[in-house]
């Protein structure tokens, strides 16, 4: 059993390590460039880079690389010795305070959305110094921001950092209002990780879920999760024994692996950490899911992280626990203990359900996948239509606002809109609507689309420059106010009546709500290319480019980048669909029916024809003519849209057309497998694959 305070944080260059390693002097320069952004000057940068070397060399590294999160929503190293020549054929182990500080890996291979050319090869990587340097097998890792030549950033941390300065400017300037001293404020996130486990000698017989991470094919089997009989239930010893690595793994780099569980899928599972900086959070969500997968491996098993590897039961996301706090410690979406507090909650509240009904589109746009549009609205996920839970006994009190009423609670007192009257709101007060995108859950939101196999970094960049927006134009207004309290209820009551449409404490997943939503005029974007047709919008690209966020040349590349990966992915599942449809399943239905034929003809030389066999027969033959032509259709279809030019018609045509006669030929041929003998089977089946994890 690890002991877990002695090895918690063992292989990280965090700040106790800092101290014992670096002089006073250092040590406090770099908690100044951590904490305020000041600039180290390179003799500190050198024994700062010094001791991090001499550290990682003692726990058994022998080489550093710049660790950073391209555009491809994972993460990339190029790894470099700490060897130097030395006279007399002998080396030195080396590193340097501008090796620290900047690297320069080639950038011509990552996506870039068409913003350079592949000469344009030079990218420049710049260390994060707010994210702690760890050791991962025989490297130290050094957390990185990742830009062009010209300054644009290539990475999701950059404008993550660029958004979570953005919310702490504004919120700064609201605060003031409050009389609120506050220095700093942070936005923070704990990402609720969901995933599945499968036996690694199955997968390796499923050529779907080796290419493109789901199955594009599976009839479904007698028993699903319809018993709830697994979500919470024990864990299986496989499992568990999975796990304990799994935390042990993530102890050593310092994440917080907090909460382990059962989830409602047979073989689904959770790991949740606890919150952290948004920054942090987001690296370490990237470090998790890399040795989620690689400690599986080590268990003969495969973590599959994509949002939808199963049809007809859950998918997987990835729940992303947001939170802003101050300096001192103060939770600004935990209702207060005084009137002036619950005031401040109130309006930041407000600025929240602002944020999220003037941008249902650019928070439908960041959990944009190929992968999530199979998973919302399905089996657990919250619909693509964007809303905000906030339980009934908080909606109750902002009706009150809104329609100047008082408000009256058992057990609570009577309620006017003042500052100086505002009674305790209560903690905790609201239940967890699992149906709801956007639920508050007594001092956090909880942001429930975001897909399990997404960076955490693009959804967190956007909620905090939406309330960066909205926190913006509520201080542009209150500063110039000569009576706060009545322009702070004006403002409330005002904006709360104006985005009431967005409050939905019902049943997400009731296709009445998509008809209610519908008559509200809330956003109902099904699919990737729907949403991000809306990505460059004026009213978006005017919000990004004036908090400072992405420029419209950035925005532009996302735009592209997002709906070439939809294209690519989907592009790789049709022909996988077609290769398994003639290499595997109409061969394996083939020589089941010769066995048929084969027991037929046996038959009849003792008994009469057998009509059992004759029928069974005649439908896989006539499944296997229409899977045939379904397949070709497919076929054809495909070879017409990879003709198309613009991206965005591409990335439609796939989602309203590809998509829909992939649908009809993965029909037919679950239809064949339910009538194959078991030997006879292709490929190994859901029952098989959800089931055998013991």
């Amino acid at each position: 059993m690890a002991n877990v305070p002695e090895i918690f944080g063992s292989r990280v260059f965090n700040q106790q390590v800092m101290k014992k390693m670096l002089t006073s002097k250092v040590y406090k320069a770099l908690k100044h460039t951590m904490e305020d952004g000041t600039p180290l000057n390179l003799d500190a940068a050198n024994q700062i880079a010094e001791a991090m070397k001499n550290w990682a060399i003692a726990n058994g590294a022998t080489h550093y690389t710049h660790w950073f999160q391209p555009l491809t929503g994972i993460t990339a190293e190029k790894h470099d010795s700490f060897l130097t020549p030395a006279p007399e054929g002998k080396i030195i182990m080396s590193f340097s305070g501008k090796e620290l500080i900047k690297g320069e890996p080639d950038a011509s291979s990552f996506p870039n959305g068409g913003k350079r050319s592949t000469f344009e090869a030079r990218g420049y990587t710049v260390w994060d110094p707010t994210s702690y340097p760890f050791i991962k097998d025989h490297s130290l890792c050094i957390p990185t921001a990742f830009c062009s030549y010209n300054g644009e950033a290539l990475d999701k941390k950059t404008p993550l950092l660029r958004s979570m300065e953005t919310l702490n400017e504004q919120a700064l300037r609201v605060l003031k209002l409050f009389g609120n001293n506050a220095k700093h404020v942070t936005t923070t996130m704990g990402p609720e990780q969901e995933y599945f486990l499968v036996d690694e000698k199955l997968y390796q017989k499923r050529k779907d879920l080796k290419m493109t991470g789901r199955t594009l094919f599976g009839a479904k089997p007698v028993k699903g999760q319809e018993m709830d009989d697994q979500y919470f239930a024990a864990i299986k010893p496989r499992v568990i024994e999975y796990m304990e690595e799994l935390n042990t793994e993530l102890w050593k780099l310092g994440i917080y692996s907090k909460t382990e569980h059962n989830e409602a899928a047979p073989a689904q599972h959770e790991m949740a950490p606890i919150f952290t900086t948004s920054n942090l959070a987001a690296d370490q969500n990237q470090l998790t899911m890399e040795i989620m997968k690689k400690v599986a491996r080590r268990h003969g098993l495969i973590c599959l992280l994509h949002e939808k590897p199963f049809e007809g039961v859950n998918g997987s996301g990835k729940h992303n626990n947001w939170s802003i706090a101050t300096d001192k410690g103060e939770n600004l979406f935990a209702p207060g203990n005084t009137p002036s507090e619950n005031a401040q909650f109130l309006l930041f509240l407000t600025a929240v359900i602002k944020a999220v009904d003037d941008n249902q589109d650019l928070l439908r746009c960041c959990v944009a996948s190929a992968g999530n549009d199979h998973r919302l609205g399905a089996h657990e996920a919250p619909p693509a239509i964007m809303s905000i839970y906030v339980g009934d006994e908080l909606e109750a009190i902002l009706e009150a606002i809104k329609e100047g009423t008082e408000y009256g609670a058992k057990g609570k007192s009577k309620m006017s809109i003042g500052v100086d009257v505002l009674p305790n709101i209560p903690k905790d007060s609201t239940d967890r609507n699992r149906t709801s995108p956007f639920a508050f859950t007594g001092n956090r939101f909880e942001f429930r689309s975001v897909g399990s196999a997404l960076s955490i970094s693009g959804p967190n960049t956007t909620l905090n420059a939406i309330l960066a927006d909205a926190l913006k134009q509520f201080a542009d207004e209150l500063e110039k106010s000569s009576n706060f309290e009545e322009d702070l209820n004006k403002l409330v009551k005002r904006e709360i009546t104006a985005h009431w449409r967005i409050l939905f404490n019902g049943n997400g997943y009731d296709e009445a709500w998509v008809k209610e939503a519908e008559g509200r005029g809330l956003i109902n974007y099904r699919t990737t290319p729907d949403a991000m047709a809306h990505y460059m919008d004026p009213k978006n690209v005017k919000l990004y480019t004036e908090m400072g966020i992405y420029t419209e040349s950035e925005m532009q590349s996302h735009f592209d980048i997002k709906l070439e990966k939809y294209c690519q992915v989907l592009n790789i599942e049709v022909g996988t669909m077609l290769e398994m449809v003639n290499k595997d399943i109409i061969p394996a239905a083939f020589k089941y029916m010769n066995v048929l034929a084969d027991t037929e003809f046996k038959m009849q030389r003792v008994f009469s024809l057998c009509d059992a066999g004759l029928n069974m027969m005649k439908k896989l033959n006539d499944l296997i003519n229409e899977l045939h032509i379904k397949a070709e259709e497919l076929s054809s279809m495909h070879e017409k849209v990879k003709t198309i030019n613009s991206i965005l018609e591409k990335s439609k045509n796939y989602a309203d057309s590809i998509l829909p006669q992939m649908e009809r030929v993965r029909e037919v041929a679950d239809s064949i497998e339910v009538l194959l003998g078991e030997e006879y089977k292709p490929f190994p089946s859901y029952e098989d694959l959800l089931f055998s994890v013991q």
